[in-house]
């Protein structure tokens, strides 16, 4: 049985191996090869750790790292999904990103 520091660092280089082979596979046009459920599952995992941070951490961190940049559509296409998985609409989400990021004052 791993204790939570192996498993964190288990993460963090798995972490690191999925960004680097979805960056080669998308370069090299071929994540049409890639199941679906592995996209799902890694977006999955993306989506509930980022949330747990945030609420539970009671702070606010960037989605990500510095040096990652991504674009209009990618941002667009994932949340427009993500709204749609979790039934949510434009007048949720105002009400959401309205709410006080932790650490700002309102």
């Amino acid at each position: 049985m791993t204790n939570d520091a192996e498993t964190i660092a288990d993460l963090s280089r798995n972490a690191e191996a999925a960004l680097a082979a979805v960056e080669r596979l998308a370069s090299n046009d071929a994540t049409d090869e890639v199941p679906d459920e592995t996209a799902q599952r890694l977006l999955l995992a993306g989506v509930r750790l980022f949330a747990r941070k945030i609420d539970c951490e009671h702070r606010t961190i960037s989605p990500m790292p510095q040096s990652a940049t991504l674009n209009a559509t990618e941002v667009a296409v994932t949340v427009t999904e993500l709204m749609r998985a979790a039934d949510l609409n434009m007048f949720d989400l105002a009400m959401w990103s309205g709410r006080a990021r932790p650490g700002e004052s309102s």
